[in-house]
């Protein structure tokens, strides 16, 4: 898979490309997950060669990245699973196999967001509800019923003293609250299905995160 687009960046219009990544985009990929997710973000939680291997090997259509100028400035991977198998409350090691996608299932129905990122220099650009597009696309073309994924709320732990979880997505979907994670996933069509506790292990969140989903237009 590869498109061309143009997104608006610094007031000005530059090309980027979305395709599938492959071996010689690892080192890049790393870099994207570091400017991404700096600390307090657990540094082990960020991919390893080795991860990047199964996903390349394992389910390489939902391995895609953003390249502006051949410089990879996002990225986001998923895998296919039964859902039946984690249940609601699932946590995001189990349901990706701790990122390595091992356990990525073929006859499953939902396409499960592992990551997604972009460099803080093009977060205003639209690469990320691109990405975002293109694993829709990619649930269309393959018949699946939806994509699922965990949302991070990086916003909850200054408000947890006075709120709970669902509190606090509440106000984010009545517009009162903004989220910096959950905000962008609903202007990507993301739809909130639930919350799982001890999802993630993330200091911002308190290990919270909501499912949100995009369910296939062409199914019922």
């Amino acid at each position: 898979m590869r498109k061309e687009l143009y997104v608006r960046s610094e007031g000005r219009l530059v090309k980027a490309v979305i395709r599938n990544y492959g071996r010689d985009d690892f080192a890049g990929l790393i870099d994207v997950q570091k400017a991404c997710f700096p600390p307090p973000f657990p540094e082990e939680l960020l991919w390893n060669e080795e991860q990047l291997a199964c996903h390349v090997k394992t389910f390489p259509e939902g391995a895609i990245c953003a390249e502006i100028d051949g410089v990879i400035v996002g990225s986001m991977t998923g895998l296919i699973v039964d859902m039946a198998d984690y249940g609601h409350d699932h946590s995001w090691s189990a349901v990706t196999d701790d990122g390595y996608i091992r356990n990525h299932n073929p006859r499953g129905q939902t396409l499960y967001v592992v990551d997604i990122g972009v460099v803080p220099a093009y977060r205003q650009s639209g690469l990320g509800k691109w990405m975002m597009q293109t694993l829709y696309e990619t649930v269309v073309h393959l018949g699946l019923d939806r994509l699922l994924g965990g949302g991070r709320m990086p916003g909850y732990g200054e408000r947890a003293g006075t709120e709970t979880p669902e509190q606090y997505v509440a106000k984010v979907l009545s517009g009162e609250w903004n989220d910096p994670v959950i905000s962008f996933l609903l202007r990507c069509g993301r739809m909130p299905v639930g919350i799982a506790d001890g999802y993630l292990e993330d200091e911002q969140s308190l290990n919270y995160a909501v499912l949100m989903e995009w369910r296939n237009p062409f199914k019922s």
